[in-house]
């Protein structure tokens, strides 16, 4: 049995909003197998209760929490109307909604009743340049204030949200933005990361030229280039005179946001999100799984680019302030996140296991650095976290955090694997399989397993299924990213573990499952055990196909000072050896210089294997470094 770290006082955990979530339909606090298997086995009855407890506000009731039951196709809530803005601004009051920081040490607070009057004025703005229901605005903007207020502005009105993050190349923003033919561009003059100004002049100019749909562009001064001739300020917009924002109020599944799979290895994906879905979703998951509760603080270091942005501005929905921060987590060092934590008075802590590590590598100790005791709840998400960064977290950063790695995507806006508030957290392991999500690991003969590696699945309808791909009429695409493999079920292309007690762990993605000698190995695996070694700075695994079998080849980026000679090579097999199986052990280890990143911070894998094996990668752009792929050519001879 792992190892228990953390485990929650009786009175905390009885306190949550889990607990008497429970206990009103029905189940023992402490019962989470059983509230478990309910939310999934009466489905329409689960979700029903989470509407009507956390709060979901519709002008129109719904007649049924489900109509038609498909796998895909599911009709959720039919008859209700809601509007997704509504449900997240509430009315105007003198909470706090927002603080905004940046690298240079601004803080901006901005009220709930602010918050409203800047999305009244921003939405008759929006109006008056011709958006209306159905319409795309898309965003390339920073995490600031003016992305939450036009992304509410736009779904007030009943259009659809588009944002990614000025870091994309053109060629990245073209791929995305001209699948969907926005009538509206807003976007950043430029933006400020380590201390350093970027400008995006050069990229808005080829994306306007290039999406001929695009009929206004409205820039957001960032830089002190502003907005040129023939393009709109945002302080023009958002001073259009309007009192009360105007609520469109529309089905549960009306289209709210567009956002993208990761596109390096062929076309992204242009994924459709519902209102009522990641509403309902984003609540149940901040509410139930996360303990958010009014006046909490929510933060999570992300870009406009990763869904991680639509969930931390969902947490507006559960009457928190949401934390924004502008810029790199570790300017001027990396103590700047957790001096934004005592500063701001985070409640809610969200990062990765790359920022995590770094600090680790970096001999931070968080809690020397700042006064951490806000802090109840600290999440990760965006690669798996290792057992080690457990201990490190409970060592560094606080002895009586509620720590919560979480796994889900883009493609369901939510998660499938979560933190739980009533049960311990174990080492290595995600708590548990989210409420209303029928998670299951599947065998190759796709029968469900307990304690094995398997592939996982959803076997079950869940209301943040997207709604539809874009320009994919016949739903061909939609059926053939995720039912191709089991008619009915969702397969969804991680590597997972469901553990005896109820933990997950993922073991990578299944599309890089490692295959030698016919064995299957996920690559986090390996990286758990290379992650422990000083002297290995970060790490790439792939599986490189010769003479009839699979070889594991390991790609490191060494520490300062050290160099990759027969004992340290000797050193990392025996460490993954010890710390895996002889299987895990790679045939070669190779040092590079850098390992490629997606912008949102996600090892490539699939494109390093692609490119050792000389096959082209045609969307760089996706890339944080996209030139970090030129290693890899020819590398292994």
């Amino acid at each position: 049995m792992t190892p228990v770290l953390w485990r929650p006082q009786p009175q905390r955990a009885d306190a949550s909003l889990l607990a008497r979530f429970a206990t009103a339909v029905g189940f023992g606090a402490d019962d989470y197998e059983g509230l478990w298997q309910w939310s999934v086995t009466a489905r329409g009855d689960f979700w029903q209760a989470v509407w009507d407890r956390c709060g979901v506000l519709a002008s129109e009731p719904p007649t049924a929490p489900v109509g038609r039951e498909a796998m895909p196709g599911t009709e959720w809530f039919p008859g209700a109307r809601l509007n997704y803005a509504y449900n997240l601004l509430r009315g105007p009051s003198d909470e706090v909604a927002l603080l905004i920081a940046a690298e240079d040490g601004s803080l901006e607070r901005i009220t709930r009743a602010d918050l409203w009057g800047r999305v009244a004025r921003v939405q008759a703005a929006l109006g008056e340049l011709g958006v209306g229901v159905g319409d795309r605005v898309a965003a390339l903007v920073t995490n600031g204030a003016e992305a939450v207020v036009a992304m509410l502005a736009t779904a007030a009105s009943g259009a659809i949200w588009s944002s990614t993050s000025p870091d994309f190349g053109a060629m990245g923003v073209i791929d995305r933005f001209g699948q969907i033919e926005p009538t509206v561009l807003i976007c950043v003059d430029g933006y400020r990361y380590n201390g350093t100004d970027h400008e995006v002049t050069d990229t808005v100019a080829a994306a306007v030229s290039a999406i001929p749909s695009i009929r206004h562009t409205v820039v957001i001064d960032r830089v002190g280039r502003g907005a040129a001739a023939g393009q709109i300020a945002w302080d023009t917009l958002a001073s259009v005179p309007a009192t009360d924002p105007d609520f469109a109020q529309l089905p549960f599944d009306h289209p709210l946001f567009i956002l993208y799979s990761s596109g390096t290895t062929g076309p992204p994906k242009s994924i459709v999100h519902g209102a009522g879905g990641t509403l309902l979703k984003h609540l149940c998951e901040h509410q139930l799984h996360s303990d958010l509760r009014p006046s909490d603080r929510l933060f999570w270091f992300t870009t406009c680019g990763w869904m991680m942005w639509n969930w931390l501005v969902g947490g507006l929905g559960s009457e928190a302030a949401i934390v924004l921060y502008d810029g790199s987590p570790s300017h001027p060092d990396l103590g700047a996140m957790w001096r934004l934590a005592e500063s701001t008075g985070i409640t809610h802590f969200g990062t990765s296991p790359r920022f995590l590590a770094a600090n680790a590598k970096g001999g931070v100790r968080p809690g020397d650095i700042a006064d951490l005791g806000s802090i109840r709840w600290l999440g990760s998400t965006g690669s798996p976290l290792n057992p080690d960064q457990f201990d490190w977290v409970y060592d560094k950063v606080s002895e009586d955090v509620h720590l919560a790695s979480i796994s889900g995507g883009t493609d369901i806006i939510g998660c499938f694997a979560i933190g739980v508030p009533t049960l311990p957290v174990r080492r290595g392991e995600l708590q548990a399989r989210a409420l209303g999500m029928a998670v299951e690991a599947w065998d190759d003969d796709g029968k469900p397993v307990i304690g094995e590696k398997g592939e996982l699945v959803c076997t079950k309808p869940f209301p943040s299924m997207p709604v539809a791909f874009w320009n994919d009429p016949d739903g061909s695409a939609y059926h053939d990213a995720y039912f191709a493999e089991h008619a009915g079920v969702w397969t969804h292309g991680d590597f997972i573990e469901i553990r005896p007690e109820g933990g997950v762990v993922i073991h990578g993605r299944s599309d890089t499952t490692l295959n030698p000698g016919g064995v299957r190995i996920g690559t986090a695996e390996i990286y758990r055990a290379i992650e422990t070694m000083a002297e290995v700075v970060d790490s790439i695994v792939i599986g490189h196909d010769t003479e009839g079998d699979t070889e594991v080849v390991l790609f490191v980026v060494l520490a300062d000072g050290e160099n990759l000679d027969e004992a340290l090579i000797a050193r990392i097999k025996r460490t993954i050896r010890d710390q895996t199986s002889p299987r895990h052990v790679p045939r070669r280890v190779v040092a590079i210089a850098e390992v490629p990143y997606t912008i949102s911070g996600k090892k490539v894998e699939k494109a390093v294997r692609l490119t050792v094996a000389g096959e082209p990668i045609t969307n760089k752009d996706a890339l944080a470094n996209p030139s970090s792929l030129d290693q890899f050519v020819d590398i292994l001879g």
